[in-house]
């Protein structure tokens, strides 16, 4: 069965496979497919817009949602996030631009097709749940380290996926972004 949320997500994401951008979800919609499920009051959605994409997406999306395109357009040239919220339901799907950084490219690179419904059957492109971890200490950190969601929603990532989890590419990004120190928290509170 699939959610209302995912719903109103898929409106956006069959927009912008229309105009061949490519876009993953993230956030705790990407948390829930590899930890824990859990109640969320929007979508997360990392898409590689460019100006030209402003209008068209606005256009697309101008019956089911309140969007503006000049709030595009600002923030592709500000490499920042815009939402769209859905009329009928009041959902809210955000959308952050491709940071011009390595990390947003290899997000997008490793990003994974997951089925998200069936009858008919749908896929669309999650980040990985290693990118998912990453992202999401990073916006731990970035929010002062007190979301406790944010650190429960890694935390059910870890302790489901477990061994399968990319070590060396973890550790590797984690670096980079300045959030090892974390990652070695969740990985050993995942194992007590």
């Amino acid at each position: 069965m699939i959610s209302e949320q995912m719903t109103v997500t898929l409106l956006v994401i069959d927009a912008l496979e229309k105009l061949n951008v490519r876009y993953l979800i993230g956030g705790s919609l990407a948390s829930a497919l590899y930890g824990m499920p859990r109640a969320t009051l929007d979508a997360d959605l990392v898409a590689d817009l460019r100006l030209e994409h402003a209008e068209p997406l606005a256009r697309a999306l101008t019956n089911a949602f309140y969007v503006d395109a000049e709030m595009i357009r600002e923030a592709i040239r500000q490499q920042r996030s815009f939402n769209v919220i859905h009329f009928a339901t009041a959902f809210k799907v955000d959308v952050f631009v491709r940071k011009n950084r390595a990390f947003d490219e290899s997000q997008l690179t490793r990003r994974v097709r997951q089925i998200v419904a069936t009858d008919p059957e749908r896929a669309v492109f999650v980040a990985s749940a290693e990118d998912t971890i990453l992202a999401k200490l990073e916006w731990y950190r970035l929010g002062g380290e007190t979301s406790e969601r944010q650190w429960r929603d890694v935390l059910g990532i870890v302790k489901t996926q477990g061994e399968r989890l990319d070590q060396n590419y973890l550790r590797e990004w984690a670096v980079q972004l300045g959030v090892e120190d974390l990652l070695e928290k969740i990985l050993k509170e995942a194992k007590e």
